[in-house]
């Protein structure tokens, strides 16, 4: 897992004070597999509801950034029960849970 210890306590800070301590943040992606360089930060957030999705991810990404630098992070939430669709369906299938 191409993450830093403190990249990910940032991201499970961010996830949980936006979504809830309830929410689980999965890697997912090129940033799984030690062998690759660069790539996009994928992020899956399972959450138990969401009144406002593009409001919430832009709070979750203004509360990352506090922590980290500005980098391309792409965020996929599910609502928890759902059915799993498209990124979904791979995050659950290779993602790492932070």
């Amino acid at each position: 897992m191409r993450l830093k210890p403190d990249e990910v306590a940032a991201i499970k800070n961010a996830a949980a004070e936006t979504f809830g301590e309830s929410a689980v943040v999965r890697l997912f992606g090129s940033r799984i597999d030690d062998t690759e360089r660069g790539g996009d930060i994928d992020l899956h957030i399972e959450v138990d509801a969401v009144a406002d999705e593009g409001r919430a991810r832009g709070l979750f990404e203004d509360r990352l950034f506090q922590r980290i630098d500005p980098q391309k992070v792409d965020v996929v939430l599910t609502i928890r029960g759902g059915t799993p669709h498209g990124f979904e369906r791979i995050a659950y299938r290779d993602g790492i849970v932070l």
